[in-house]
């Protein structure tokens, strides 16, 4: 089960950098996880300020 970013993204990128496989990037109005390269780690969602990424 991949992370995925809710609405609540607010865009400022944490996630995206310190992301250690490089699978989320910066969509139309959020970020947004490659669910195939996600390796569950958690890292994204540990760094987000408003808590967006979750679990699918």
């Amino acid at each position: 089960m991949a992370y995925k970013i809710t609405d609540k993204c607010i865009k400022c990128g944490a996630c995206a950098s310190a992301c250690p496989v490089s699978c989320i990037s910066e969509g139309e109005s959020k970020y947004e996880i490659d669910p195939n390269m996600c390796i569950e780690c958690g890292t994204c969602q540990g760094v987000c300020p408003v808590d967006a990424p979750e679990l699918e």
